[in-house]
């Protein structure tokens, strides 16, 4: 188990003090690393005074664009939502979600993802994630302040690491594929589906969100993505074949 393979990521975040109050609460568990998706206002003096002691943890945070380019390099991604989706994923309650990711950890990068205080996180969003988290708070108010979410799934963490809890998972023979190498898988398999024309009248959004919520939720190895893009390759130069064939 690695800590340091762990980061916190907070996606379109409207107010600055929360970021610095979120970089507080990961500090005060030990962590050490804090990913911006498309921060509305950063650097920003609230986030500073909020950050109250966490500074060198602010003054290393990672920005980037989107969250695809900010959780390529993991293994594992799981996203904190308050409320169910049209994404449907394997839902985990903070307490197994620590569990899971820290026993990711000794084999890649890891990312706990939070979204935007008001909209939370996009469904495009989860559908970069492997699994859903859940705070189980009361039905008729369940949304945390977007610091006090992250305070909960550090402290979790914290615990975890602390009790030395085992793997919730076998641990896997080869290096587990990263988001960057799913997202390429995902976008051969949909060329490939076009190619051989697959579809036939039916959704090809909702076949590829089904496909895409099956293999994340397998844990493919490196290993197996090459094989199965190996797979779609003969696929697609098949159809080549049969077209010419039908052509001729």
């Amino acid at each position: 188990m690695d800590n340091t393979r762990i980061r916190f990521v907070l996606v379109r975040t409207s107010h600055p003090g929360n970021i610095g109050a979120a970089a507080r609460a990961i500090r005060t568990m030990g962590f050490e690393r804090l990913n911006l998706v498309a921060p509305h206002r950063f650097p920003h003096a609230d986030a500073v005074a909020m950050a109250a002691g966490a500074l060198e943890l602010l003054d290393d945070t990672v920005i980037t664009p989107t969250l695809v380019d900010a959780v390529a390099d993991c293994t594992l991604v799981l996203g904190c939502t308050a409320r169910k989706r049209v994404v449907q994923l394997e839902e985990l309650s903070p307490r197994d979600a620590a569990a899971r990711a820290l026993a990711a950890s000794a084999h890649g990068e890891v990312a706990i993802v939070f979204g935007n205080e008001r909209t939370g996180l996009e469904n495009e969003e989860l559908m970069s994630c492997h699994a859903a988290v859940h705070i189980p708070s009361v039905e008729d108010f369940p949304s945390l302040n977007l610091a006090q979410a992250v305070q909960l799934l550090a402290y979790e963490l914290r615990v975890a690491m602390l009790e030395q809890i085992p793997a919730v998972a076998a641990e896997p023979r080869e290096a587990l594929a990263s988001v960057d190498e799913l997202e390429h898988l995902f976008s051969h398999l949909a060329q490939m589906l076009d190619d051989i024309d697959f579809h036939k009248g039916r959704s090809p959004v909702t076949i590829m969100k089904r496909l895409r919520r099956l293999f994340l939720r397998t844990g493919l190895e490196q290993r197996e993505v090459r094989i199965l893009r190996g797979i779609f390759d003969d696929a697609q130069r098949m159809s080549r074949l049969a077209k010419k064939t039908r052509e001729a």
